[in-house]
């Protein structure tokens, strides 16, 4: 059980397959990933299990633990047991001491419970985060706009502009964290202030996005009271709905459908191939909105944290 020495055996690494194996050259080439958070179990040749993690680039330690397989082929129930001694020893290795574990994420197919090898697999990694000291956080639905889909066009009720600064977008984030049913935002709210909450969320993903903030709108009525906002983006992948809300007072008008068509009005000019969007399996609201906006509901991510 080791760290692989490089790119050199990126070929070994993807023996076992998953959606992210196509990016790991690239992942590695821009700094996200680093050989030494890339973790094989090797018996002889054979790769039994795997672990990675995953920063933003030249990030000085993992955010994300986004890799772990086990050889699903394998006889007996030993594999989990590999994969248990595997992650233990690559994030006693790997992982700062005294810091918080980066949360676990595991992309899935939409209906993994139906499917039994595929509930198996998925089962059978949550088993080996758990048997570390995981627990299950969330389940999100991954979604997905494509430009065979038609966007409605404006209906006049609201009115468009720039967000004008951070600090505005930053107070408006606030206001939406009442009654918020993001469970990240739930959980943050435990352990922090909403101020602190709001300002670590736009400063650690909002403010870290390359692609133009003019594409960040804030919606108001013809008065030009905010009723909410949504931000377009680019990350290192596709583009993405990063944030969309409507604030306490104005919920349950149907704002929410004319502020994604806009949000997505902006992504599609840009030409792009698909933009994609999650939320909570739980977020029945916002699942609604996207389904009504034409996203289509193509996967879905397990995050489990520690305590």
């Amino acid at each position: 059980m080791r760290p692989i020495t490089g790119r050199e055996e990126l070929d070994l690494f993807s023996e076992l397959p998953y959606d992210l194996n196509e990016e790991l050259a690239e992942d590695l080439s821009d700094g996200r990933r680093r050989p030494e958070w890339m973790w094989v179990a090797l018996r002889g040749d054979r790769l039994l299990a795997r672990a990675a993690w995953w920063s933003r680039s030249a990030g000085d330690v993992p955010l994300i633990l986004d890799i772990l397989d086990i050889e699903d082929s394998a006889s007996g129930s030993d594999h989990v047991d590999i994969g248990v001694r595997l992650l233990q020893i690559a994030m006693a290795a790997t992982l700062p001491k005294g810091s918080r574990h980066p949360e676990y994420s595991r992309l899935i197919p939409p209906d993994w419970r139906k499917n039994a090898l595929t509930r198996q697999a998925v089962e059978d990694r949550m088993t080996v985060l758990e048997r570390t000291g995981a627990r299950l956080f969330v389940e999100r639905l991954r979604l997905e706009w494509r430009p065979d889909s038609p966007i409605p066009e404006p209906n006049g009720r609201l009115v468009f502009r720039p967000v004008h600064d951070g600090e505005e977008l930053v107070a408006l984030m606030a206001s939406v964290m009442d009654g918020t049913l993001d469970a990240h935002g739930r959980d943050d709210l435990t352990r922090m202030s909403v101020r602190e909450a709001v300002v670590r969320h736009y400063e650690d993903e909002l403010a870290r996005y390359t692609s133009p903030r003019n594409w960040w709108r804030i919606a108001t009525l013809p008065n030009g009271e905010p009723v909410g906002f949504v931000i377009p983006a680019r990350n290192d992948y596709n583009a993405i709905i990063a944030y969309i809300a409507v604030l306490p007072s104005h919920r349950g008008n149907g704002y929410i459908d004319d502020i994604l068509a806009e949000g997505t009005r902006i992504l599609a000019k840009q030409g792009v191939p698909r933009i994609r969007a999650s939320t909570d399996l739980g977020n029945i609201p916002m699942a609604n909105a996207f389904r009504r906006a034409g996203y289509i509901n193509f996967g879905r991510e397990i995050n489990m944290t520690w305590s």
